[in-house]
């Protein structure tokens, strides 16, 4: 286990990187396709979908319900 713990640890900073890429990505997307949109209600919805998304895999990967 401490390989693993170690291999991921080193990955960190990207994978924390991608999950920023990833949501600013649809943020982006977001503003272009409603232009008119309050955009910090825009992040937290979007948030919310990402943090949702996460929840579902760990209930998955733990065999837990959501």
């Amino acid at each position: 286990m401490d390989a693993i713990r170690k291999e991921l640890e080193k990955r960190k900073d990207e994978i924390k990187k991608e999950l920023r890429l990833l949501f600013n990505a649809n943020d982006h997307i977001t503003g272009w396709d409603v232009p008119e949109a309050d955009q910090k209600e825009a992040e937290k919805i979007l948030l919310d979908i990402m943090q949702e998304a996460l929840d579902e895999i760990r209930a998955e990967i733990l065999n837990e319900e959501v």
